[in-house]
């Protein structure tokens, strides 16, 4: 009896040192224990979903997810503040040396496309521009509703954004801007929710939000969202024939590559072992996570999206 206590006791010590840190807190496993996660609030309304759908599943996994703004997650990151983070870009080479420095190496998994919606006030008759207008209308070369239709009795445009840090910024910034400078007509809401009220509530605005806060019609609060404003069709080509030449943000135009505004959605980890920040990213890339973001509205990188073509009968 003495011999078999003994054993159980080396057993136990030999458990405590594998499951407890140098400071005696228990460790995390990939489906257990307990992490904080930095997520670009631009993706809350898809990204909660995920973490409960996880959390329900593995019941010992406690995610403290933060939504904030692409920069606040970014300086998250650098300070070590979380080791998992969720972005639409992937990190700059100077980002990637500061990990270097550390002798960390960031692993980074595309896990959806995603894409940038242009909202508008539903008095505004003009819900179609070319890509040509977008690009004048951001670099400040266009500044009136009249300049893009003759026949607008609409002012001034206001450009609108959530947030002067957001991702959705720095991507008009990057990708429609000559000097990547936002012209002197815009703002920043502070919010998703008071961007769409702003929208909503005066004719000259253009919203700049990212789409998975419209794209899920199973949700109440994205449905809420649309009926109180348009979101805008856009074409690539410079002198459009027809309507059907252009696409608004809905999933099928966003896998076919035929909305332009597209963007990549990643998770980046720093994790050293197999800890349940690492097992929420697989779980992002897995099948499961796939079937949320899909649902979801937005286009998942590992699942094809079933496109279903209508013809003439």
């Amino acid at each position: 009896m003495k011999i078999k206590k003994s054993w159980l006791a080396l057993f136990a010590g030999i458990w405590g040192l594998y499951a407890c840190n140098d400071s005696g807190t228990p460790l995390s496993t990939p489906t257990s224990g307990s992490t904080n996660i930095s997520i670009d609030e631009s993706f809350q309304p898809i990204m909660e979903s995920v973490v409960d759908t996880f959390e329900g599943i593995y019941d010992r996994a406690d995610i403290e997810a933060a939504y904030k703004s692409e920069g606040e997650v970014i300086k998250d990151f650098l300070n070590d503040s979380t080791r998992v983070v969720v972005l639409s870009r992937e990190l700059t080479p100077e980002e990637a040396a500061v990990f270097e420095k550390k002798k960390m190496i960031p692993r980074t998994t595309k896990i959806a496309i995603d894409a940038v919606a242009l909202i508008t006030n539903p008095n505004n008759p003009d819900t179609l521009l070319t890509m040509e207008e977008v690009r004048s209308v951001f670099n400040g070369k266009t500044t009136s509703w009249k300049a893009l239709e003759e026949s607008s009795g609409l002012g001034d445009i206001t450009i609108v954004f959530d947030n002067n840090n957001s991702s959705t910024a720095r991507y008009v910034r990057d990708s429609l801007t000559t000097n990547q400078t936002l012209p002197k007509n815009t703002f920043a809401a502070k919010s998703h929710q008071a961007l769409i009220d702003y929208v909503a509530q005066n004719e000259n605005a253009i919203g700049v939000i990212g789409v998975n806060w419209i794209s899920d019609l199973d949700d109440s609060t994205a449905i809420n969202f649309l009926n109180k404003i348009n979101v805008l069709g856009i074409s690539e080509e410079s002198n459009p024939v027809t309507t059907e030449s252009f696409y608004q943000p809905y999933q099928a135009y966003i896998a076919q590559g035929v909305y332009p505004l597209r963007r990549f959605l990643y998770v980046i980890s720093t994790e050293g072992r197999a800890g349940l920040g690492t097992g929420f990213a697989s779980f992002l890339g897995g099948d499961q996570g796939q079937r949320i973001i899909l649902k979801s509205g937005l286009v998942p990188a590992t699942m094809p999206v079933r496109i279903i073509g209508l013809g003439n009968q």
